[in-house]
């Protein structure tokens, strides 16, 4: 069964390394017959939380924020590509997804996180870990954790040495996980 499968990124800083593991997600799930589609919130743009989606009138929510509730509700399963600032999340990433709450209840969440550091983002992964738990998400177990984004993905999303290796190793696991739980999903 073929999955629509939804990775969420959230920089907004210059030189952003962590696009490259969005990026590799994509490819990665493509190759199994997936759809996967990255939702960048710096493409995207939406302000900084005043109204969520739910809270304006019928038909007066701005356009863009329009169009990504629907897309968030037509997919299966979704990965949050969730990059470590100051030992936690990324603000643009929490302001994207601050702005919907139904569109994410009760549907299956991975969390691939990073760092530039060794520690591979751990941190952000846990806090995302209790948000995403919170608004009703199923969030799988299996972590994907990349250390030294800079060093593990080149600037074609290639991994490369030892932790590219690893990665690839990761997401094999990683990726069965988030198929399974968006299988189970999908036949509900």
């Amino acid at each position: 069964m073929s999955l629509d499968i939804l990775v969420l990124y959230g920089s907004y800083r210059r030189g952003r390394l962590g696009i490259r593991l969005a990026e590799y997600l994509i490819k990665g799930f493509q190759a199994l017959g997936h759809k996967a589609e990255l939702i960048d919130a710096q493409a995207i743009g939406l302000p900084m939380l005043d109204l969520r989606y739910s809270d304006y009138p019928a038909g007066e929510a701005p356009a863009a924020m329009t169009a990504l509730s629907e897309r968030l509700t037509a997919a299966d399963a979704f990965v949050f590509v969730a990059g470590e600032y100051n030992r936690g999340m990324q603000p643009g990433l929490k302001n994207l997804v601050d702005h919907y709450l139904k569109e994410f209840d009760r549907r299956p969440a991975g969390i691939a996180s990073y760092s530039m550091g060794r520690y591979a983002g751990v941190n952000s992964h846990a806090a995302w870990t209790v948000t995403l738990n919170a608004m009703g998400m199923t969030v799988m177990p299996e972590r994907l954790s990349v250390g030294q984004i800079g060093d593990t993905l080149d600037a074609e999303a290639r991994p490369h040495g030892e932790s590219g290796a690893a990665l690839e190793r990761g997401f094999a696991s990683f990726a069965r996980s988030l198929v399974y739980w968006g299988e189970a999903v999908k036949k509900v």
